[in-house]
């Protein structure tokens, strides 16, 4: 669940600073592509972000603030930091069927530093997350430049991130490690149309498992057991346009593979305008789709070397809308610019075969994402 929680709040993290991709795309709107023959890379703004974020489904609630503060300095570097908070209540399948429902607060902090010369810039990062039975630590760099007049952005990146899995009530503190590779290329194929697209590696090591989670033989629970390697990787393609009216569209698709013997696809429709002067208004459709790990059944007929019962490593769908709404407010003592956000999503997730043991029925439920969040530049 703590992947679920932590994939869903930050599919709507609107106070995360853009990327430069993220801003050509914004630029859409306007008919005319902002980041287009630039002369040169450009510092993100100035601004502070407040955040408020909501996630109820399948048992689980999760919900916090947010902090984001950014300041230019010496016009060629940008400092941020952030701080990041879920206040978590769990009583989801795994937990009232394997154990007792709990509360836990996690609480993450990090810090950017991103520089820019001429037609480049790269950006270095850091984040600490701790929580009562996990800590995690990551530093990424990120490079990204401009070519062909601006026409093009290549960028690449990459992430080291080091995991201490414990358990409540035990001395377990394993080791999980992390490698994230990326690989981007934007392109702006008209004055109106743009695409992108992403390709991605990830590699884990170590604790790999829930220290929680059972699986079943023959319906009796047996610890869990999954593989202490695993390698992923995933190719996006991303294609935006001004489509007139002051609107415009986007659609996207995401194909993920891995060792695990996962393959899934996630497809997205979504339609932005501008009504008036201070209103910004997006809404979008999102489909998500896997096959099960290898190694997962709902309940295994014989003892295998791994075993999961982990329903993230299952077969099943997601689906839903969602719809945010900005609010441009205007200056406030003459220097800082208010803009306010609203976003809320709907998911429905249905299991294929993941029940849930006291129906024996497929296991599904609903899951509502909300958010609030003030940021003013200055």
């Amino acid at each position: 669940m703590r992947g679920i929680v932590s994939w869903c709040i930050r599919t709507l993290a609107g106070a995360r600073a853009q990327s430069a991709e993220g801003a050509r795309l914004a630029g859409l709107l306007g008919g005319v592509l902002a980041a287009a023959g630039a002369d040169a890379a450009e510092l993100p703004e100035d601004r502070a972000d407040t955040m408020f974020h909501l996630y109820d489904g399948g048992g689980v609630t999760a919900l916090g603030p947010a902090v984001l503060i950014r300041k230019s300095l010496f016009d060629r570097f940008s400092l941020s930091g952030s701080y990041y908070v879920d206040m978590v209540s769990n009583a989801s399948i795994d937990v009232v069927t394997t154990a007792s429902p709990y509360h836990e607060t996690r609480k993450e902090a990090g810090l950017g530093l991103d520089y820019v010369y001429h037609d480049s810039s790269i950006s270095l990062s850091g984040t600490h997350s701790k929580e009562p039975d996990y800590s995690a630590d990551s530093a990424s760099l990120d490079v990204s430049q401009d070519v062909f007049g601006g026409m093009t952005t290549v960028s690449v990146g990459y992430t080291r991130g080091w995991d201490t899995v414990g358990k409540y009530g035990s001395s377990l503190a394993a080791p999980a490690n992390h490698w994230q590779y990326r690989l981007g290329v934007t392109q702006v194929l008209t004055r109106r149309w743009l695409m992108s697209l992403n390709l991605e590696s990830v590699s884990d090591d170590g604790y790999l498992q829930s220290p929680y989670r059972v699986a079943r033989v023959f319906g009796a629970a047996v610890p869990e057991r999954d593989p202490s390697t695993r390698t992923g990787r995933a190719a996006l393609l991303r294609v935006a346009g001004d489509i007139g009216s002051r609107g415009a569209v986007r659609v996207q698709y995401r194909y993920f593979w891995d060792t695990w013997g996962i393959g899934a696809h996630t497809a997205e429709l979504g339609y932005s305008r501008h009504w008036g002067d201070r209103w910004l208004v997006d809404g979008y459709v999102r489909y998500y789709r896997q096959d099960h790990a290898l190694f997962y059944s709902d309940n295994f007929t014989r003892q295998m070397t791994y075993m999961s019962r982990n329903r993230q490593l299952s077969t099943f769908w997601d689906a839903g809308p969602g719809l945010k709404a900005s609010y441009s407010a205007g200056r406030i003592a003459s220097r800082f610019d208010i803009k306010v956000t609203t976003a809320y999503q709907w998911m429905r997730f249905q299991y294929r075969d993941f029940s849930d043991i006291r129906t024996g029925k497929p296991y599904s439920f609903d899951a509502n994402v909300a958010e609030i969040f003030v940021s003013a530049t200055y």
